[in-house]
Parts: C-alpha cells; structure tokens; sequence
C-alpha cells in the first residue's frame, strides 16, 4: 500500500469527523477555540488508534487474512463507504440539537462522538495487517489528517452555519469504495 492510499483512506476516514465537527460546531454559535480543539484532539486521536486496535487484532491471523485482504478490502472499505453513503442522505437533527441546552461540545458529547466516527477506522485497521510496522506511520497520518479535517470543519460550522449544505460524508464514502476497488484490482488482476 502507497503513501497516498494511506493518505486517501485518512482522507476518507476524517470525511466523517468532517462533517460531524460542521454539524457541532453550527450550535457553537462563535469562535470557542477550546471546544473546537478539543473535539478535533479527541477525533484525531480516536481515528488513529482505532486502526492500531483492529490491526493488532488482525496480527493473531495475519496469515490468513494475507490470502484474503484484497477482499476483505474490498469489503470492509466498500461497506463503510456505502454506510456513509446512504447516511449522508438522511435527515438533519442537528436543528434539534441547537439550543440553549446543547449538548454539542461537551466532553460526554465529544467521546460519544469520537468513538461514533471511528468505529470506522477500527475495522480499517484490518487491511492493514500486511503492512507490519508501517502501520504506526499510517496511524499517525489518520489521526493528523482527522485532527486537521476537525479543525476545519469546526471553523467552517462556525463561519457559514447553516448557509452552505454540502455532503462531504458522500465524497468520504465514495473515496473508500474507490480505494477498496484499486486494492481488489491490483491483487487480482496485476
């Protein structure tokens, strides 16, 4: 596995963070900087080690899964992508969610969240059993470009609210299932 596939799952992968931290930070109202770095610290580092939990439990049969990651890239990767897919076209609550009493930015609410949008990258964790210890590398580019897509998206809720609706956890999907499909190729056919 490439650099850049490492760097277009991260991207695929924080597409979730992205759009929740728009979602969440709309509620914020204003620039509450130790919010918005809170959340994009919990979320960076919840899609980083979430792929090291599902990696480490994929080592105990890496010999197995050897002879059969380009599928289960294929499928874990076209799943999650199709999940995210079809969420982005459900309804909004976050209208709902805005309020006096939001529950948005809380540190309950913030774990909640991290954990939600790296289930994800847990099971992720499974297609990069053949990398060995490059997978710490590729951890840390997950949790950098989740943190950093954080960011903006918080600064982007913040800025535009609900002006702009534009659905990057479609893109997100979309990117994960082209990754999944490029493995599958390439083992299969090259």
């Amino acid at each position: 596995m490439s650099l850049l596939e490492i760097i277009l799952i991260a991207i695929g992968l924080a597409m979730d963070c992205f759009a929740v931290s728009i979602a969440s930070s709309i509620c914020y109202g204003r620039y509450n900087w130790p919010k918005i770095l809170r959340m994009a610290l919990f979320f960076g580092l919840f899609q980083g080690g979430m792929p090291l939990i599902g990696w480490a439990c994929g080592i105990s049969f890496a010999e197995f899964i050897h002879s059969i990651d380009h599928w289960l890239a294929l499928g874990i990767l076209g799943f999650l992508g199709g999940k995210m897919i079809y969420e982005s076209f459900k309804d909004d609550e976050e209208e709902e969610m805005c309020g006096a009493k939001s529950p948005y930015g809380s540190l309950r609410m913030v774990t909640i969240l991290a954990v939600a949008t790296s289930i994800d990258a847990l099971a992720t964790g499974l297609i990069f059993v053949p990398l060995g210890n490059l997978m710490f590398s590729a951890s840390g580019i997950i949790a950098i470009v989740s943190f950093l897509f954080t960011l903006v998206g918080c600064v982007l809720g913040v800025t535009f609210g609900k002006r702009i609706k534009f659905n990057v956890e479609a893109i997100g999907g979309v990117i994960l299932i082209g990754i999944g499909l490029k493995i599958f190729i390439e083992h299969m056919f090259l």
